[in-house]
């Protein structure tokens, strides 16, 4: 005869059931709510605690903690409370100087710190300033470059070009045109090693030159589609070639915006005349130094990346091939690159950018005069 406390049946809502049941089946779930919750839906199908743990694979003990839990706190209560955790070793004070000296100074004899030399320079371990660093976006060892555009016509030319990403004319195509000179055929002087397990692909630094192409593309920036040509110079002879391959490859019906930068050879008599017997043709030059409103650049890098930088090429007809295979394979799956930025909100972006150049340049002339007191 069996003898002891008569078991409670736990119950549970209808509501607290479907919520029971997607933390234990939700992908997303923490793996002990899972667990957790699956507790609370056998002990609410009347399944006894030596059963529910048995099928779990978890201790009897464990079972009616958590029923207790939820019995008292319901499904909140299957979540890990709070807990103080040891006390802060590094006062706001220590973090504040660590800050303040990141950014305001350099150590003797280099230009910027270190994670090891701010250490020393503040008494505190590599890993407290590496977390500090990375809690306030702080990278001393990265540089970045940039060029401000001096054009006079910033602000017409983004809104022209911005607006002909986001909202393109009917009837007509749009093609980002640029040329990437010089690029080299280049062959490593010994052969590779190739990746394997725990290694990876290994080269030689040096390399034997085979030859230079010009690679002149034209980017419909509604389709992805590339219209190439390679030629071995790129002056304005060679546009015109290039610019009379995408008439005939363009339907007659369809104007044609052509967006491209400002280099010499789009703007001789040559280009000129070509462009004012042909009216369909209509130029948007981008601004001075404003090369990435160009489209083009960016599939420009996309050919770097996945075939030249690592490729290696015995002659120009060789690294002509291997570019005409990457545009092939773009074409069979072609993804536009969608641009999604206003123009309000670049101009509002290079105004910040602007102002925090000139703030810190005139922090840096004060500094100075104070230094040298004049």
């Amino acid at each position: 005869m069996r003898t002891g406390r008569p078991r409670t049946l736990l119950m549970i809502t209808t509501d607290e059931r479907r919520q029971l049941e997607s933390l234990a089946h939700r992908s997303h779930s923490a793996p002990q709510v899972a667990r957790r919750a699956r507790i609370i839906l056998a002990c609410a199908d009347g399944r006894p605690t030596t059963t529910v743990a048995k099928r779990l694979h978890l201790s009897a003990t464990t079972v009616c903690k958590w029923r207790t839990r939820f019995v008292c706190d319901r499904i909140d209560g299957l979540y890990d409370e709070s807990r103080p955790g040891a006390p802060r070793q590094i006062t706001d004070e220590q973090i504040e100087h660590v800050i303040i000296r990141t950014l305001e100074s350099t150590p003797r004899g280099a230009t910027q710190w270190s994670t090891r030399g701010m250490a020393k320079a503040s008494g505190l371990s590599n890993a407290s300033i590496s977390r500090i660093w990375r809690a306030f976006g702080l990278q001393p060892h990265r540089t970045e470059t940039f060029k401000l555009s001096k054009d006079p016509l910033l602000i017409d030319k983004v809104r022209d070009i911005v607006g002909l990403y986001m909202q393109p004319p009917d009837h007509a195509v749009v093609l980002c045109v640029d040329e990437k000179s010089q690029i080299q055929a280049l062959d490593r002087t010994q052969p590779l090693l190739p990746m394997r397990p725990g290694q990876v692909e290994r080269r030689t630094h040096d390399y034997k030159r085979h030859g230079t192409t010009t690679l002149f593309a034209a980017l419909d920036a509604k389709t992805s589609k590339v219209i190439s040509q390679f030629h071995r110079r790129h002056r304005s002879t060679e546009f015109r070639q290039f610019l009379d391959a995408i008439d005939a490859q363009v339907p007659k019906e369809l104007d044609v915006h052509v967006v491209m930068d400002n280099y010499g050879t789009h703007k001789t008599p040559l280009i000129k005349n070509w462009l004012l017997k042909r009216p369909r043709f209509h130029v948007h030059f981008t601004p001075t130094y404003g090369s990435w409103l160009n489209l083009v650049e960016r599939w420009f890098a996309e050919l770097t990346t996945k075939q030249l930088r690592r490729g290696a090429h015995r002659s120009v007809a060789q690294l002509e091939s291997a570019i005409r295979e990457f545009i092939e394979a773009h074409h069979a799956d072609p993804k536009p690159f969608v641009w999604t930025k206003t123009a309000d909100e670049i101009l509002a972006s290079i105004a910040r950018f602007a102002q925090r150049t000139l703030d810190a340049q005139t922090a840096g002339i004060i500094s100075r005069t104070k230094v040298t007191g004049h």
